[in-house]
């Protein structure tokens, strides 16, 4: 329905950087969770990072360093800056929100990222 949008995907060469953002509705954004998970077709959704309400942050071990999660609670927006991207980077980029009142689960339809030279 629209309620979380990804955008900012695209083909970038190794080494490169992109960086991801997610415009949530204001009465999901504020209470969630935020996270940003990954696909390649054939493989489970592997999650890639955690931003809490009061900005903590997660990352999976193969993006530490690399990517950096952000929110922006003003616009209710989300951001994933990555750098040093590898070809193993290459998946299809997903927004999610959790409510820490009700536990609901909102996605986004996904942006793609090919990292190739």
């Amino acid at each position: 329905q629209g309620q979380l949008v990804e955008s900012g995907g695209g083909l970038v060469q190794p080494g490169g950087s992109l960086r991801l953002s997610c415009a949530a509705s204001r009465s999901i954004f504020n209470l969630a969770t935020m996270r940003w998970y990954r696909q390649v077709p054939g493989n489970e959704r592997e999650w890639v990072a955690t931003i809490g309400t009061g900005g903590g942050t997660y990352y999976s071990d193969s993006v530490k360093g690399r990517f950096t999660i952000s929110r922006d609670n003003a616009n209710s927006r989300m951001y994933l800056q990555m750098m040093s991207l590898k070809p193993e980077d290459t998946a299809v980029y997903y927004c999610n929100a959790m409510s820490t009142i009700t536990a609901r689960e909102y996605w986004g339809q996904g942006t793609q990222v090919t990292v190739s030279s």
